[in-house]
């Protein structure tokens, strides 16, 4: 599949000269960036849920809690 899209000279210029500093090519860099936003997106929104369920009940262990809960001691 191919997506393109319109850059300004100053745009191209930019991403031009990091890819060549480096060394990835245009549409891996494209791509790469692409995908890392939408996990950061996914990963903040884990994190949102987590403060929120950590709020409603916040009830910490520490390792030796979780070690000894598991068996692992």
């Amino acid at each position: 599949m191919a997506i393109s899209m319109r850059l300004s000279e100053a745009d191209e210029k930019l991403i031009r000269t990091y890819t060549e500093m480096h060394n990835v090519s245009i549409s891996d860099f494209a791509r790469n960036a692409m995908i890392e936003k939408i996990e950061d997106e996914i990963d903040l929104k884990a994190w949102h849920e987590a403060m929120d369920e950590f709020k409603k009940n916040p009830v910490t262990y520490t390792l030796a809690e979780i070690e000894e809960e598991l068996g692992l001691k």
